[in-house]
């Protein structure tokens, strides 16, 4: 029944209210949220699609690596010396970032999963412009397969069939650094039970590594109670974020990226290195700068130096590791294994031994700590702290620009 107005007496509609935003009506803040949403799932999704990329072709390189030793017509002229030859001549036509320690861990990658072969030919059959790469690779592995390799390839299908991992979801799951840590475990067993833990916990990198050297494999097999060993390790377990894949060492190599475009720690550590760049050279104490976010290998762990300077005055390497927070006594210890690793490989005749510096910062307090090399001429020290800045100076800087950042 229509209403009557009781103002003007006429019949008509009440009077409408404000209707309500409708669910899929579009704010500034879910603008925001939808924006962030797109961006962290593309994100994820190219994160992964590297990985896989990664993963699938250093095992290729391992097949055609192992193929060459087996089958290669002038395979003799190069013997134990191959990997050295063979990444000398990529790096010559244009292909970086594969070391003879790496196309070593391709080639024991794919004597390892030779399974692998399964997701070549998924990849193969994918309407992609790099499928015929795939699909020429998948013919070749079919034609060439020793019967010794096909062995391997059937025991490690059982094994993957035993742990319900086939090898599609091992190489979409963990990336080729992952991997490259299992491939190291001996025991087919113990390399299953990782993979597996792996990828149930999404473990990163350095929690894979630690597991590993905790013995957890061990600690299962002599657990009462295993299921709450593995609760126990789960609810300490460091997870790997997607958004953080990119900085995986073989990655950024294999994208062509610089250490310094992906290592960041924070916005506040990115831009205090930018001005401790520009202080240390400004001082006019003959800072020449070298490197920023410098990527060393020692053993099979990758370091990256924060900067690195050549001073031209002492002769020597200067190496500054700045750390966001409190000094910790294995910060120095870092750097102290950094400036003995230039001292062995970098320093050359006519240098001095290197030195280290080492800044730690909190908001209401700065330390520095020298971190000196073991000088044969113990009287050096003292020159080093002629010329290089004053710890009053040091922290002097890193004060103001604190004081900067939080005023801001």
């Amino acid at each position: 029944m229509k209403s009557k107005d009781a103002t003007t007496g006429t019949i008509g509609r009440r009077p409408s209210r404000k209707s309500p935003p409708r669910r899929d009506q579009l704010n500034f803040g879910s603008l925001v949220n939808a924006i962030r949403r797109v961006h962290e799932h593309c994100l994820i999704h190219a994160g992964k699609a590297v990985n896989i990329t990664v993963t699938l072709r250093n095992w290729a390189i391992g097949f055609y690596i192992r193929e060459y030793e087996q089958r290669g017509s002038d395979r003799a002229a190069y013997g134990a010396g191959l990997l050295d030859a063979l990444s000398e001549r990529l790096v010559r036509t244009g292909v970086g970032g594969l070391a003879p320690r790496t196309l070593r861990q391709c080639r024991q990658f794919y004597l390892t999963y030779p399974e692998i072969w399964q997701s070549l030919t998924a990849k193969s059959s994918e309407r992609t412009p790099n499928a015929e790469i795939w699909q020429s690779l998948t013919a070749k592995f079919s034609r060439t397969l020793s019967s010794a390799v096909r062995g391997a390839a059937k025991k490690q299908e059982s094994a993957a069939r035993i742990s319900s991992v086939d090898s599609k979801e091992l190489v979409s799951r963990l990336s080729f650094t992952h991997l490259a840590e299992l491939i190291a475990v001996d025991d087919p067993l113990k390399r299953t039970f990782y993979q597996v833990e792996c990828m149930r916990g999404n473990w990163s990198v350095r929690e894979l590594k630690r597991q590993i050297g905790s013995l957890y494999f061990e600690r299962s097999g002599l657990s009462k109670d295993p299921k709450k060993l593995a609760a126990l390790v789960k609810a300490g377990a460091e997870s790997a974020e997607p958004r953080l894949t990119i900085r995986d060492p073989y990655i950024f190599e294999f994208l062509g990226l610089k250490p310094q475009e992906v290592m960041g720690e924070s916005d506040l550590e990115d831009g205090l290195l930018d001005k401790l760049q520009e202080f240390l050279i400004e001082l006019g104490h003959g800072f020449c700068f070298e490197a920023r976010q410098k990527r060393i290998l020692i053993g099979d762990t990758h370091g990256f130096i924060d900067l690195v300077f050549y001073h031209r005055i002492l002769k020597c390497h200067v190496l500054v590791e700045l750390k966001v927070d409190e000094f910790r006594h294995e910060h120095l210890g870092q750097l102290n294994t950094y400036v003995s690793w230039f001292k062995r490989n970098v320093m050359t005749d006519g240098d001095n031994p290197p030195v280290g510096l080492l800044l730690c910062t909190r908001k209401d307090h700065s330390l520095v700590e020298y971190a000196l090399a073991d000088l044969p001429n113990r009287l050096f020290v003292s020159k080093y702290q002629l010329k290089l800045p004053s710890p009053e100076q040091l922290q002097q800087f890193l004060d103001a620009q604190l004081r900067e950042v939080s005023d801001a």
